[in-house]
């Protein structure tokens, strides 16, 4: 009969969810200035932030065993840490980060691996973004429906610490990558217009707008 594999109970989506929302009451500060060149500056910031993600993540997943699992969920919170940082240096250096939103952040940080969660954040809409203003419930829910899909990944993380090296370089390959896919949604965003819209005029963009909008995305994409 094979032994349970422990899961510390950090790592429940609920105290996932947590961990978002407590990490999104503060926007990190930048220092940061408008670039003359902003795609090849924010460029720059997302190599140094993949790197910086690659080493703490390799670092914090190295211990072996019981020790390795209880270290899951610190590894996520200094890889968003490094992550949000890089959004706002991003930001900054499109001259965007004096607006920049929790909502912009939860979109760029999760898009790629929530993306059903965030998608009613924030929408691409030709050559323009269109950020939604969020309760806190809202927001909340949106942590929720993050923390359940990210729990996944934090089982996942803890059964490679099994391999004490190579499992945490696999875990550092992972965060490399994801900060990767982080940096590109925001480069994506912060090189482009945004529209931010209050919460009760949300209605105001039609259903046939945005659709037609995606699907002009997509052509463009395509080309």
């Amino acid at each position: 009969m094979n032994a349970a594999v422990p899961v510390p109970a950090g790592q429940s989506s609920q105290r996932i969810a947590q961990q978002i929302l407590d990490f999104l009451s503060h926007i990190p500060d930048s220092r940061e200035h408008p670039s003359e060149h902003p795609r090849a500056r924010a460029e720059a910031i997302a190599l140094a932030a993949r790197r910086k993600a690659f080493l703490a993540s390799s670092s914090l997943a190295l211990p072996p065993g019981p020790l390795g699992w209880l270290t899951v969920l610190p590894e996520l919170v200094a890889i968003w840490k490094i992550q949000a940082q890089m959004v706002a240096d991003i930001a900054a250096a499109c001259g965007q980060h004096t607006t920049l939103t929790r909502e912009q952040m939860l979109y760029c940080l999760f898009r790629h691996a929530a993306s059903q969660a965030v998608r009613d954040l924030v929408v691409r809409a030709g050559q323009r973004w269109v950020v939604h203003a969020a309760s806190t419930h809202a927001i909340r829910g949106v942590a929720n429906r993050i923390g359940i899909k990210l729990s996944e990944r934090a089982l996942g993380s803890s059964l490679a610490r099994m391999l004490p090296v190579a499992g945490a370089l696999g875990v550092g390959v992972y965060a490399w990558y994801d900060t990767r896919q982080v940096a590109r949604t925001a480069i994506a965003m912060f090189t482009h217009d945004v529209e931010f819209i209050p919460a009760g005029r949300s209605t105001e963009i039609p259903a046939q707008r945005v659709e037609r909008d995606r699907a002009q995305a997509a052509r463009e994409a395509g080309l």
